[in-house]
């Protein structure tokens, strides 16, 4: 091999990045096919990924190979370590560098990264151990509405080139790495979707077909700590009551590889009281290739990505369960989570509601740009107001043209007065809530109440 030749490093840590980044491939977005030799370097970041079926190892994968001069695992290159915590340290960068060049035959020449989530493992390890190579980045769902989740080392943030990202939201520009001034470039529609029915076709031996059933999405919540496990299993059941109660007697759950086996259990008890017919899949393939084989009447979820393909991709109902909650719950206010939740939950219709659910359907590009992108933007400002500073102008202009911005799911008041915003606590009033003779005595009254047989409940410091 030369050592003079560009090589092309592509990171995957799911089968939908691995689906992305060939539809991206294949759109010319990386350059002709015979200039570059490509690596495709698969993790998997889950908690335990031994117990995890490996991305190349998915059905549906030989589709994807040929795109690739060779495919390698980067958690067998760091074992015994986890790809979500090893970095190397800065002074150890270059030998690590030489290291991987040496041992993925990488020569001499020019080294180009496309990762997902440069602010997370391994992606930021690795652009950190190719120090001068350009990186580009593709979008992690959902997540690429929202504001970087921490403030990126400039020395990596100014050499990302693009940000490529699936449509999921016609008319939503992503805020994430705008901060560098990194424009963002659309994966064309067509070519995914070509991709994963080509991924449905290869799994198709894995798949049981159920027409015109309802699909549950399940997201394994409390393995980031967004939920406990007994309240991501409520969910699930709320999913299945609520599917059921619009008439849907045969119901399909998808739940997240990871997750454990009783909570299929808890929804096969509750459909058999129900008196709907329920299978669980079990094979490890994303969910619009279900879409594909099986084309759901219905699909419905948390805050899932797949959400957003159901309906713009495939023209599939769809509908939110549990998204208050989560709005109310995500702790700290800056969680990466809460731009994801807050497009799900102010687009799609709640699955109790019956009417809006058959009445809904996807908004038009200018309708999202009018009615949503303000809110992202000052969502966005609220959880990240350091990095986006340029924000500010248009979160208060947002803020200002609702009336009761703090009685808005989406926006705390405590936030909104710490960053001096629009529906901020009266100047007069702000000393209240850290005052502390005032939570002090608080704590004397909720001991007296107990003392005396009372119920009052525990007063709690306030959040942001």
């Amino acid at each position: 091999m030369s050592t003079t030749g560009s090589t092309q490093l592509f990171f995957a840590a799911s089968q939908y990045a691995a689906a992305t980044v060939t539809a991206a491939i294949r759109a010319g977005m990386f350059g002709p096919r015979d200039e570059h030799r490509r690596l495709l370097i698969v993790s998997d970041t889950s908690p335990a990924p031994e117990v995890g079926t490996p991305l190349d190892r998915m059905a549906g994968f030989a589709g994807l190979r040929p795109e690739f001069d060779e495919v390698l695992s980067w958690n067998a290159f760091i074992r015994p370590f986890h790809p979500a915590g090893w970095f190397p340290r800065e002074q150890d960068t270059l030998l690590w560098e030489r290291y991987l060049r040496l041992a993925w035959g990488l020569g001499d020449g020019p080294v180009e990264i496309a990762c997902e989530s440069i602010q997370a493992n391994p992606s930021n390890a690795v652009a950190k151990i190719f120090g001068e190579s350009p990186v580009h980045v593709y979008a992690d769902g959902l997540m690429s509405y929202g504001p970087t989740r921490s403030k990126i080392d400039p020395l990596i943030g100014t050499r990302v080139r693009r940000l490529l990202h699936l449509d999921l939201v016609p008319g939503l520009r992503p805020l994430l790495l705008t901060e560098f001034g990194v424009e963002p470039e659309v994966v064309p529609t067509d070519g995914f979707l070509k991709v994963l029915g080509e991924l449905a076709e290869e799994a198709a031996d894995r798949l049981t077909t159920t027409e015109s059933a309802a699909l549950l999405l399940g997201q394994y919540l409390s393995a980031i700590d967004v939920l406990t496990a007994e309240e991501e299993q409520e969910l699930h059941l709320r999913m299945l009551r609520g599917a059921v109660a619009l008439g849907h007697e045969r119901v399909v759950f998808k739940p997240h590889p990871a997750a454990p086996e009783s909570w299929s259990r808890a929804l096969e008890q509750e459909a058999e009281r129900l008196g709907a017919e329920l299978t669980v899949l079990d094979s490890p393939v994303i969910a619009e290739v279900v879409y594909e084989r099986m084309r759901p009447a219905l699909v419905v979820g948390a805050f899932s990505t797949a959400l957003l393909t159901a309906a713009a991709f495939y023209g599939i109902p769809v509908a939110r369960v549990g998204t208050e909650d989560l709005l109310a719950g995500l702790t700290p206010y800056q969680n990466s989570n809460r731009v994801p939740v807050t497009v799900v939950d102010a687009l799609l219709p709640p699955l109790e509601d019956a009417a809006a659910v058959t009445a809904w359907t996807m908004p038009d590009a200018g309708q999202v740009r009018r009615e949503l992108s303000g809110l992202v933007t000052a969502v966005g400002f609220a959880m990240q107001p350091k990095i986006y500073p340029e924000l500010r102008p248009a979160a208060e202009a947002y803020l200002a043209r609702h009336p009761s911005p703090a009685a808005s799911p989406y926006f705390r008041r405590r936030r909104l007065t710490a960053l001096g915003l629009p529906g901020a606590l009266p100047s007069q009033l702000d000393f209240i809530p850290r005052n502390a003779a005032v939570r002090r005595i608080a704590r004397r009254a909720v001991t007296w109440k107990r003392v005396a047989g009372g119920r009052l409940p525990l007063v709690r410091g306030t959040r942001d």
